[in-house]
């Protein structure tokens, strides 16, 4: 049974990473674009969640789009209402493949053969992660239903029902419940799976049907905990975003156990008018008969079969009708998650939006020139600091404290990557328009020094994976390694300085200040180099630590180059 959950699990994750990737910047983009007002924001979540089936996949995805400033906090808000509602349905696959009418796990060899063929013969990236995708929707369903089959069998012991009976026979038995399912849903990773347990476990009778409805309670509680624990590295904003996805599962929470019995009467209510019994009524004994025949057998199937639908009512009905209230006072919870993750100083310091282009008209050559212009300066100062990261990085290259510095490196990545995009659509807009031949000389100029910028903050990244395999090697930076690198930096401290003070210069004519701080970089590489090659030579130190060491000199050479780029690229702009 417990193979058959790590199958179900390692399918989902599969099938929702293989997703991502297949879909690439254009789930990203949907996102993005269907995100303007709380209807799109909600059918968006509830797609994505569809596709991913797993909404802590979707909220996990908006935490880092918040954190990079892709997306604004109300926004993510209304996303993560239609992603608990898109969760529901898997819910409902679940309830379909336990029913027995049709079989999900039929087709789940057939389509593990199509994903093979698929993500092993083909040249295509897309098509390789397509047929990742097959085999881990393949392996979800496949595991579900061999869930199914090998759980009955011990589920319906009378070891496991005389166990489990002083849990449900206890006073708190509601609350326990809760607390039972918040925990699985953590260890499990996945509500989906905590969510189809708890079908196995009211259609073979081991629980009742109240228990399966705190049950529940408990899975919505316990799913937001992955994304609030994602977030602890995270900017301010995406603290609150995952802050927002546990208030909107703890209000559902805490409405429904304050109406719980008129809650679960509404749901047994809408369980009969699907045509089936009502799980607050029915015979449960009839589950636990062996052997049974005739009219008792009957009952049984249809007692069995059908409560599975149950468990998908009450999750649904939570969802939606949650979301029914609070889509309403999506200001006021943001409001709310605000006080819960106070601003830190820091924090709103690091803007990793638009500042200026927003603000201005395309249509308005001159006008929309000069915002580029300080927007890209306003890049240039983000890009500063990222390089900033990079010097904390080296400094914990050899602690536990390197990895918080190592995901800022990479968030800084996909942070110049986006402002680069964004300036360069702005500045393609602008070129569309009559303007002079000066002013298409300034926005040529702003794509070269915008794609240096961006590229600039590859290399960080480069340095954050090359640290990390230092690291994962265990190889350490001696004494007058880590001398010399600290020399390095400084040179390229005063470079950076350099490069903003020509950005903000206008009608920029000289430029030997650039000159000089790329000339400093050179010639220290290249004595750094002799020294190296002298020290491998003498076997002066480890040569793994000595190849990292140089290629970190090498990388940091490299966003030397960059930075001269720049400076040539503003040469003789009269803006």
């Amino acid at each position: 049974m417990l193979g058959c959950l790590a199958l179900f699990l390692w399918g989902m994750n599969l099938m929702s990473s293989s997703l991502q990737k297949f879909a690439g910047n254009g789930l990203r983009s949907f996102i993005e674009k269907m995100t303007s007002n709380t209807g799109k924001c909600l059918f968006t979540g509830f797609i994505v969640t569809v596709l991913v089936q797993s909404s802590t996949a979707t909220t996990l995805m908006l935490v880092s789009f918040v954190n990079a400033g892709l997306m604004t906090l109300r926004s993510a808000i209304g996303v993560i209402m239609g992603a608990n509602i898109g969760t529901t349905v898997t819910a409902w696959l679940f309830a379909v493949s336990m029913d027995g009418s049709f079989s999900l796990g039929a087709i789940a060899i057939p389509l593990v053969f199509v994903g093979f063929v698929l993500s092993s013969f083909s040249k295509k990236q897309k098509v390789k992660d397509f047929g990742a995708f097959l085999i881990g929707f393949a392996f979800l369903f496949l595991g579900l239903s061999m869930l199914k089959d090998t759980s009955y069998p011990l589920l319906s012991s009378e070891g496991v029902r005389n166990f489990l009976a002083p849990i449900t026979d206890m006073g708190m038995s509601t609350v326990l419940f809760i607390l039972i399912g918040a925990v699985m849903t953590f260890c499990l990773q996945s509500s989906a799976a905590a969510t189809s347990i708890t079908m196995l476990l009211l259609a073979c009778g081991v629980i009742t049907f109240p228990n399966a409805v705190a049950f529940i309670l408990g899975e919505n509680i316990g799913t937001t905990i992955t994304s609030n624990l994602a977030a602890t590295s995270t900017n301010t904003s995406s603290k609150r975003t995952a802050r927002a996805h546990l208030v909107f599962n703890l209000f559902g929470s805490i409405l429904v156990i304050a109406l719980f019995q008129p809650y679960m009467r509404l749901n047994a209510h809408i369980v009969e008018l699907f045509g089936f019994p009502n799980p607050l009524t029915a015979d449960f004994s009839v589950l636990s008969l062996e052997n049974a025949t005739g009219e008792a057998l009957a009952q049984q199937q249809l007692l069995s079969s059908s409560l599975p639908y149950s468990v998908a009512i009450v999750h649904s009905l939570f969802n939606i009708v949650t979301t029914l209230i609070l889509v309403w006072f999506i200001p006021q919870l943001e409001k709310l998650v605000m006080k819960m993750v106070p601003a830190k100083e820091d924090s709103e310091k690091e803007k990793f939006h638009l500042v200026y282009i927003g603000k201005g008209n395309a249509n308005l050559a001159e006008l929309s020139i000069t915002e580029a212009r300080k927007e890209i300066n306003h890049y240039s100062e983000i890009c500063t600091k990222g390089f900033g990261y990079v010097r904390q990085a080296v400094d914990t290259c050899e602690t536990d404290d390197f990895e918080e510095f190592r995901q800022k490196l990479v968030k800084y990545e996909e942070i110049t990557d986006r402002i680069e995009y964004e300036i360069a659509t702005y500045l393609n807009q602008v070129s569309q328009n009559d303007i002079s031949e000066q002013a298409r000389m300034q926005v040529k100029a702003y794509f070269k020094i915008i794609g240096e910028l961006e590229s600039r903050g590859d290399s960080g990244e480069a340095i954050s994976r090359l640290l990390q395999r230092k690291k994962d090697h265990e190889k350490k930076f001696d004494k007058l390694m880590m001398e010399r690198i600290h020399e390095m930096l400084d040179t390229m401290q005063h470079a950076y300085d350099v490069m903003n003070q020509n950005l903000k210069t206008p009608m920029l004519t000289d430029i030997s200040n650039a000159y000089e701080a790329e000339d400093a970089i050179n010639n220290m590489r290249d004595r750094l180099r002799e020294e190296h090659l002298k020290n491998m030579e003498q076997k002066s130190y480890d040569y793994t630590a000595g190849v990292y060491y140089f290629d970190l000199i090498q990388e940091f050479e490299t966003m030397g180059d960059f930075m001269i780029n720049i400076s040539q690229a503003l040469v003789g702009l009269n803006i």
